[in-house]
């Protein structure tokens, strides 16, 4: 399985160790799962940009009525 090396501060560490004991999650499942979950957020935001944009004219339409 592919694997990526990321550097943290002490600081970050600290709080990503933090989060994790909260979750009752490794270090790893919490990055993993924090990686993952932002890559969706990214995907919803492109769509529904790109929903608001075609469907701005049906909106003005719609508003007019």
């Amino acid at each position: 399985m592919p694997a990526l090396n990321v550097d943290f501060t002490d600081e970050e560490m600290t709080q990503l160790r933090e989060a994790a004991g909260r979750e009752d999650k490794s270090l790893r499942s919490m990055a993993h799962d924090a990686v993952v979950a932002e890559l969706r957020r990214r995907r919803v935001a492109v769509a529904a940009i790109r929903v608001a944009g075609i469907s701005a004219g049906l909106n003005e339409r719609l508003a007019e009525k």
